[in-house]
């Protein structure tokens, strides 16, 4: 027992340095920003407007302005803490508030993309397509960092706000604009990576509020039922996050090896022959060069190619040269 007490009184100085603020301070303070108000409407709105016309015109700083507006962190606090208290008038009033403003979300952003019709989508929309477990750990982080700051109020909302939105608003929008195209499969990615996000930062609050002491010991029921539920969910997550993770890293090497391979081919090598561009298609094993050449490319020289990176890649791809002619003028 005396190893375990230098143990309990670090956990108790912890929990004394880190709950700053009351538990009934803080309850109160949660409900009223958990509050599905005017002004939270307003906001979701404005923010969800914003990041999908971010999107449609593949804006990095239109889609960070969102971020900083987006008040879907504000419940998502409030529910961590009713989940782990088992306070079932906060637990009502923040899913609502998430609930209302997912549906909200999704709506408006879906509205826009049927409005504009557009057919393609830029690298914004597409880099939220396929969530991976640096993903999670992202959400996990920015959680704790918004759940501490509103347990330390000297350092204010505004940097839980801005760090929570990048990872909640963006996804929900792409959602909205792919399903009103008929992406599913966009739709179904930019969805898992909006959970992952969701169950990622209600984990990380959960936590911070243990370890600073915000529980209350008649209720060890709620808080095992949270811990198993949160452990279950994210147990789940980690199938789909792991499986696209394996995907990203595989395809990661691939084209390194690929490209290491095109760079050291006896066509790419020759004088007359400059490489501009290059896309993989992974989905269709297909490889585009864009290359300018003064001499013909023939489809022989091409076999060549498509041979070694099949021996390289351990896998055949399709190679195909966009070739635009040079002329090369002397004097």
């Amino acid at each position: 027992m005396q190893f375990f007490r230098p143990l309990r009184q670090l956990n108790d100085q912890i929990q004394s340095w880190l709950a700053s603020v009351p538990i009934l301070k803080l309850r109160a303070s949660l409900i009223e920003d958990s509050q599905l108000t005017l002004n939270f409407l307003v906001l979701l709105m404005g923010s969800c407007l914003i990041a999908t016309l971010g999107l449609i015109i593949n804006s990095t700083a239109v889609i960070i302005g969102a971020m900083i507006i987006a008040p879907l962190m504000m419940p998502l606090r409030g529910f961590a803490f009713a989940a782990i208290e088992g306070d079932r008038e906060l637990l009502r009033i923040s899913i609502s508030s998430i609930a209302i403003g997912t549906l909200v979300g999704i709506g408006m952003s879906w509205l826009a993309g049927i409005l504009m019709g557009i057919p393609e989508f830029g690298s914004e929309v597409l880099a939220r397509t396929q969530p991976t477990l640096i993903d999670l750990v992202i959400a996990l982080a920015a959680g704790a960092i918004s759940s501490y700051a509103k347990i330390r109020p000297e350092m204010g909302d505004a940097l839980p706000g801005t760090a929570i939105a990048v990872a909640l608003m963006p996804p929900l929008c792409v959602v909205g604009l792919t399903l009103s195209q008929g992406q599913w499969v966009y739709s179904s990615g930019a969805f898992l990576l909006y959970l992952t996000n969701l169950l990622g930062i209600s984990l990380a609050c959960t936590i911070v509020y243990v370890v600073a002491g915000y529980t209350r010991n008649d209720n060890q029921f709620s808080r095992t039922l949270s811990w198993g539920v949160s452990t279950a969910l994210m147990l789940l997550l980690f199938v789909p996050l792991g499986l696209s993770s394996v995907d990203l890293v595989r395809k990661s090497r691939l084209n390194y090896s690929m490209r290491t391979l095109l760079s050291n081919s006896a066509l790419l090598a020759r004088r007359d022959v400059e490489l501009l561009e290059t896309r993989i298609i992974w989905n269709m094993s297909e490889i585009e060069l864009m290359v300018r050449a003064t001499e013909p490319i023939t489809s022989e020289e091409v076999d060549i190619i498509e041979q070694a990176v099949a021996s390289e890649l351990g896998q055949p791809f399709r190679v195909f040269f966009n070739v635009v002619e040079a002329t090369r003028v002397g004097s």
